[in-house]
């Protein structure tokens, strides 16, 4: 399909010269600073592009996410896209599921700042019947004579991965459904046209061309690439990412009436000269970069450790806690992270821990995924993260709703203790399919875990959290861990009940109850008697 797709990177042509409206449109941007290959984008370029056109007075129209992820909104938290796309002069949006990355209300807090409208038609709050976000349902833009019916659809497939809202408190509506409904009451409010702003994939953008009635044009986003595409007489466009592209849309009023459409692809490449105004805005958020770094994240009890002795061949509490957080993200039943993700090699102290501590832990942008693996296939993925110890490998884990053991002068291959391997506390069953979460990189078959790449993924890699931004999310809704110290002699690591966590919000300490199965490996101070058990513990599961 993706070949397809990007095949039709062409122009849809039609006979009547007389324009009588250009709509400008762009979708997914993340970065604001420029790219070293070409196109070359960057918001600075991307408005000198768009300022080519301001003699036609075009309608700047957005297919959403743009608050996150990317480097800078794990400091700013998207609020740098604020001043961009307002100045960018931006008419109207789409929500896509990213803006929903830091939770619903942070996103409301930063669309109140906003100068132009966001849409989102088809999904709803259960309890408060409002839109999520409170996005618009529908409206008519009156616009160079013409009255513009608008509304903002999204895929239920997404609706999945959204890490700050609960699905369960969703109401969904079939984007064909809505579309058929919303077309018809624009029209009876005298839409000359009907623009569906929409935020899913291809498929469901053609799904939507072929069955709805009413809609005349198809501004997507979701995908990455740069795509035209006519179906049932219905143009779909959608303009890459990262303000590489910028679709220009020419609305031609037929002599019976009718409205065509022609579609041109414009690339922002380096040598177009930087808007002023913009460069600044970026100049001032980069700058301040090391400033935002000295944020507070959350206060810990204890020193986390993050050496790479530990990580490597050890459970640590610095492990336990970004796992946790993983599983508490996905709800997924286990989590698995190689020990390489770690890279600030060193005791973070106990006290304040910053936006510059959580990138020198993590400084990547990775994806987390949630793959359906068997337990046959999990097994053979924790045999493959011991198979190099004692060696500082990356390839070991850390885990999170997994219980196991191994044996270290064992085979590799031959190391993990089968009667100790349990998920949510129950014995492995080799033949059920389990949701794991775990980053990209592994779904890939790196560090050796080749036997990850075949398994299906419960949603895309556009759809994925960002690791860091999962952590930060964990911070601000109080799952932050107590402290844990390893008992260095016990070969198996068997979890330990958690009763409670301590965390620090709003000047105060607050203690909240933490259910055992999210404790993955031991998450509370190992005192004498629990080092008894997991000893005796470990006994009993390898006597035959």
């Amino acid at each position: 399909m993706d070949e397809y797709i990007l095949s039709l990177e062409t122009n849809v042509t039609c006979n009547k010269p007389e324009v009588v409206l250009t709509i400008l449109h762009f979708n997914d941007v993340y970065e604001i600073e420029a790219r070293p290959e070409e196109p070359a984008g960057g918001a600075a370029r991307f408005a000198t592009a768009l300022k080519v056109f301001q003699s036609l007075n075009p309608l700047l129209v957005f297919s959403g996410d743009c608050l996150s992820p990317s480097l800078l909104s794990t400091v700013t938290k998207g609020k740098h896209m604020v001043d961009v796309l307002n100045k960018l002069g931006v008419h109207c949006a789409v929500y896509g599921n990213h803006e929903f990355d830091f939770g619903v209300d942070h996103l409301e807090e930063q669309t109140k700042n906003m100068t132009f409208p966001w849409f989102l038609s088809n999904v709803y709050d259960r309890f408060t019947h409002e839109t999520l976000g409170h996005g618009m349902v529908s409206s008519i833009l009156e616009w160079n004579s013409l009255k513009i019916g608008v509304m903002g659809l999204v895929e239920e497939d997404w609706l999945d991965t959204l890490g700050t809202v609960d699905k369960n408190n969703i109401h969904y509506t079939d984007y064909v459904e809505t579309a058929d409904r919303l077309s018809a009451e624009l029209r009876d409010k005298g839409a000359d046209l009907v623009i569906a702003v929409t935020h899913m994939r291809w498929r469901n953008d053609i799904r939507l061309a072929s069955e709805s009635n009413g809609v005349d044009l198809i501004l997507g986003g979701h995908d990455h690439e740069y795509g035209v595409l006519e179906v049932n007489g219905i143009l779909i466009v959608k303009s890459g990412s990262e303000f590489r592209y910028l679709s220009k849309i020419d609305v031609v009023k037929d002599q019976d009436g009718t409205f065509k459409y022609t579609c041109e692809k414009r690339a922002t490449m380096r040598d177009l000269e930087e808007d002023a105004e913009i460069k600044q805005i970026v100049k001032g958020y980069t700058d301040n970069m090391q400033h935002m770094l000295g944020e507070v994240l959350c206060h810990t009890e204890v020193t986390l450790d993050g050496r790479c002795t530990t990580v490597r061949r050890a459970e640590c509490n610095l492990g336990n806690l970004i796992t946790n957080a993983m599983l508490e993200a996905t709800h997924a039943e286990a989590a698995i992270l190689n020990s390489g993700t770690l890279r600030s090699d060193r005791l973070h102290p106990a006290g304040p821990l910053t936006m510059h501590d959580l990138l020198q832990i993590l400084p990547l942008k990775d994806p987390v995924l949630v793959v359906e693996a068997t337990g046959q296939q999990l097994y053979e993925g924790l045999e493959n993260g011991v198979s190099i110890y004692p060696d500082l490998d990356g390839r070991f884990p850390q885990v999170s709703g997994i219980q196991f053991g191994f044996d270290p002068n064992g085979k590799p291959g031959h190391r993990v203790i089968a009667k100790t391997v349990k998920v949510q506390g129950k014995s492995l069953d080799r033949d059920r399919k389990y949701a794991v979460a775990m980053k990209e990189f592994l779904t890939k078959g790196k560090d050796g875990y080749t036997m990850f790449s075949s398994c299906p993924h419960r949603h895309d890699i556009e759809n994925a959290q960002i690791l860091s931004t999962i952590l930060i999310n964990h911070f601000e809704s109080g799952q932050i861990v107590r402290g844990t110290k390893r008992c260095p002699a016990a070969p198996l690591c068997l979890p330990l009940k958690v009763p409670r966590v301590r965390i620090w919000r709003e000047r105060r300490w607050v203690w909240l109850w933490c259910p055992e199965w999210r404790a993955g490996y031991s998450m509370s101070t190992l005192r004498a008697n629990q080092k008894q058990k997991a000893n005796r513990e470990f006994h009993r599961a390898t006597q035959p």
